[in-house]
């Protein structure tokens, strides 16, 4: 498996030969930027052991982490700082709060984990004030290599144990996939769902997300290149309440 300056390598590679590339992270970080107000309230949901929150220079009392699992709430990188990230242990189906709480709701590589999307979405509309905004990082669904973990995913425990061996993580920190919220049209139909539009929605193609060991990164290259770019591997979107 690459480590992180490893695939970070790759991926300068990969923008010498396509300039006008950005990886889905640096799309997803410039969307929450501009969107971010000094007063906004933000709900970082899936938020595990830390992510975009901890790079954003943003009021730690106006933002809140949900996640399930409570170990990664527990080691969350900024549950020990000065001003620790406050935390609460729920599902997104049933959301503790008020209705429009928060102005922002974000969400990285969460989508692909929902059994049932229509209920998250429903609950992110609810906290969500009107015009506030959804952020979202996830897998395309319609690349190829996210369909075949898919099928994988199907087989009864196969899945932890290869995502396992692959990306070196544990059983327990490996979830279930569903990929129910992970197209285009999957996407208009959910934000309807939470009372929300698909305002904007970018695939972003890179080959280092698959490219296991460098020497599979020609390949990856290779298999990215010859895709439509609706079915590049990565989404980006937003969505504002109505």
């Amino acid at each position: 498996m690459l480590n992180l300056d490893e695939q970070n390598a790759l991926r300068e590679r990969y923008r010498e030969s396509n300039p006008d590339w950005r990886p889905a992270t640096e799309l997803y970080a410039e969307l929450a930027r501009k969107a971010i107000l000094p007063v906004s309230r933000l709900l970082d949901l899936g938020c595990g052991r830390g992510g975009l929150v901890e790079q954003l220079e943003h009021p730690r009392p106006l933002m809140v982490g949900v996640d399930p699992d409570i170990r990664s709430l527990r080691e969350h990188r900024l549950a020990a700082d000065m001003h620790p990230l406050p935390r609460v242990g729920v599902p997104t189906e049933c959301l503790p709060f008020s209705r429009s709480s928060f102005d922002i709701v974000i969400a990285s590589w969460l989508l692909e984990h929902l059994s049932d999307p229509a209920t998250s979405f429903g609950e992110i509309g609810r906290v969500l004030k009107k015009g506030g905004v959804f952020l979202f990082l996830t897998p395309n669904r319609r690349h190829p290599l996210v369909n075949l973990n898919r099928v994988v995913g199907r087989l009864s425990g196969l899945q932890g144990a290869i995502v396992g061996q692959l990306y070196g993580r544990e059983r327990i920190d490996t979830f279930p996939a569903y990929y129910r919220a992970n197209t285009s049209r999957a996407l208009e139909r959910l934000a309807g769902a939470g009372c929300m539009r698909l305002a904007a929605l970018e695939t972003v193609a890179d080959p280092t997300y698959f490219a296991l060991r460098a020497g599979l990164f020609g390949l990856a290259t290779r298999i990215d290149s010859s895709l439509t770019s609706d079915r590049h591997i990565h989404l980006v979107g937003q969505m504002v309440r109505e």
